[in-house]
């Protein structure tokens, strides 16, 4: 199972990014998916999830500017930030919970991260 995420970069405050993600691999069914974030020198946290019935959950920092989506036939989880502001310089990781194994008898939930994607904020 890979988590290919994609869709940061270099913006000036006020301005829109769009990230995706996309999960390949031996998946049998996707649960929750998430996007989280880390600063420098500050811990991972949650940005966002949306669960595979579509609710939706926010960190109060990106509440209103930030959207989380996701596509369920394509696989694919967004994420929309618009009024990006200096605070959300972060590397953004995506995560997501699969239903995986190699065989049917041995189908299990598991947890995979993607490989992060940088996203640089100027003023």
């Amino acid at each position: 199972v890979q988590l290919q995420a994609s869709g940061g970069g270099f913006v000036q405050a006020g301005g829109s990014l769009r990230l995706s993600c996309a999960a390949s691999g031996n998946i049998f069914g996707v649960n929750d998916m998430g996007w989280y974030r880390q600063a420098p020198g500050k811990q991972r946290e949650l940005v966002a999830t949306i669960s595979s019935a579509m609710i939706t959950n926010y960190a109060d920092s990106v509440k209103g500017r930030f959207t989380i989506s996701r596509d369920n036939i394509k696989r694919i989880m967004y994420l929309e930030m618009n009024s990006l502001n200096l605070e959300d310089t972060a590397v953004y990781y995506c995560n997501c919970r699969v239903l995986t194994g190699l065989r049917v008898g041995d189908l299990h939930w598991a947890d995979y991260w993607g490989q992060g994607t940088q996203v640089t904020v100027s003023s």
